[in-house]
């Protein structure tokens, strides 16, 4: 999907065996990658064809599938396992991004953190360890209301502890991870989940204006004013 927002492109790779929507966000050369879930060679090859480089890599949770692709795609534009970035306000590599209570999904011991993870959901850990790569620690551990790039950062714990929705309201956008999807909300069932904060998530974005468009980690596009409903059938 390519579409034009006030303020950039928007473009959705979908990756990896659980179809995660890789977004890629951005004005003339530069832009975001937002969940770089699986297949860096795919999203590589989109980002060379629109001849763009990303300044952010930015994710919205820790769980694997949204963020397999990273040490590939770190390593291409600058960074790899282990190093640091001079960061993209600098012109180095893209900063690598995610909120502080998700900080554990990355650098040296991560491995075992996604083992547990993918064998709640999956009852083995044989996906992860077929696609392991050495997870490079982030640049930056953002917090609620923090800014980075085009972005407002919305704290969205309940998927898991750490989930984060990328919010550029000059162009009425958030991306959403897996805390709202078109017709449904994440799950809370693997380790660092809570429904009851997944339905605090959900009414704080809600809230929000209703034109707002939604690029969630998984399916199609929505609104803030389509998901409304959701409310209503919580618990």
């Amino acid at each position: 999907m390519d579409e034009d927002s006030p303020c950039g492109m928007i473009r959705r790779i979908i990756v990896g065996d659980i179809a995660t929507n890789c977004w890629i966000y951005g004005t003339g050369e530069a832009c975001a990658v937002i969940d770089p879930g699986a297949e860096a060679d795919k999203i590589i090859a989109a980002l060379t064809r629109l001849n763009m480089r990303p300044l952010y890599i930015l994710l919205t949770h820790g769980h694997f599938d949204h963020i397999a692709a990273l040490p590939a795609l770190a390593g291409r534009y600058g960074k790899t396992a282990g190093a640091e970035a001079d960061g993209a306000e600098t012109g180095g590599a893209p900063v690598i991004a995610v909120h502080r209570l998700d900080a554990g999904y990355f650098g040296p011991a991560s491995l075992e953190v996604h083992r547990r993870s993918f064998a709640a959901a999956a009852g083995n850990a044989a996906y992860v360890d077929a696609l392991w790569d050495g997870m490079p620690k982030p640049d930056r551990l953002l917090e609620d209301g923090d800014e980075i790039g085009p972005f407002t950062v919305l704290s969205l714990p309940g998927h898991t502890r750490g989930s984060a929705a990328f919010y550029d309201k000059s162009a009425g956008v958030l991306f959403s991870g897996d805390t709202l999807f078109r017709d449904g909300y994440g799950r809370t069932d693997l380790p660092g989940g809570n429904s009851g904060s997944i339905r605090q998530s959900l009414r704080k974005l809600l809230a929000m204006d209703k034109n707002i468009r939604v690029y969630p980690g998984h399916g199609p596009e929505t609104t803030i004013g389509r998901e409304i409903s959701l409310l209503q059938d919580m618990p």
